[in-house]
């Protein structure tokens, strides 16, 4: 048996996860999931049925790890302690990891949906505002070459998935702080080598070339 079961479908959040899986380098059992028919263990595993899920079986017992934020941060401490922040490095570490999960997504999920809040309502969200949310992690990477300053950590996983596909998707504009640090993420190999498995994967599914 694999070290980690992976349920993922290449059209989500999943993709998240393989980058992690391949950054810490594990033996990983890849477990597709359409989103008409959940497989019985993933919803054994996780009853909402969300990708991405992973399983780690250690120590005879089986581990379940939901929301991609935290399935990065755990491969990180389980298998890939380079990939962690060092005691300087924790405060920027989850700083921003929590806050691509938190307040920027839900920013750019309301825009997404056209969700406008009234300026007086704008402090009972979590992210204030659209373009608040967003000059506040291009504020810091304007000056920062990853999360935590000149090193590539686990974090930026998850922060360079969440600018990655903004910009791919177009709900982050086009900034040159955002450009220039996702092209830094796409050279990681483990980057490549997941979007490649995925892209292929996606490619079959609809019909296309391999």
């Amino acid at each position: 048996m694999a070290e980690y079961t992976f349920f993922f479908n290449p059209m989500s959040r999943a993709q998240i996860a393989r980058w992690a899986l391949h950054e810490a380098a594990v033996d990983y059992e890849p477990v597709f999931a359409s989103f008409e028919d959940r497989p019985a263990a993933l919803l054994e595993a996780n009853p909402l049925g969300k990708l991405p899920t992973i399983v780690h079986h250690r120590d005879g017992r089986d581990h379940v790890v939901t929301e991609a934020a935290a399935i990065c941060h755990y491969l990180a401490e389980m298998s890939a302690p380079e990939l962690l922040p060092q005691p300087h490095e924790k405060a920027d570490y989850f700083r921003w990891l929590f806050y691509a999960a938190g307040p920027l997504e839900q920013a750019v999920t309301a825009r997404m949906f056209g969700w406008e809040l009234p300026p007086e309502r704008e402090m009972s969200a979590g992210f204030g505002n659209y373009e608040r949310a967003l000059d506040a992690i291009e504020g810091w990477l304007a000056s920062h070459d990853y999360v935590c300053g000149d090193r590539f950590t686990m974090a930026d996983v998850y922060v360079g998935s969440a600018i990655d596909w903004g910009l791919q998707f177009g709900s982050i504009p086009q900034r040159e702080v955002f450009e220039a640090y996702a092209a830094r993420c796409r050279t990681r190999p483990a980057y490549q080598e997941g979007k490649a498995i995925d892209g292929r994967l996606m490619a079959e599914m609809q019909g296309g070339d391999a």
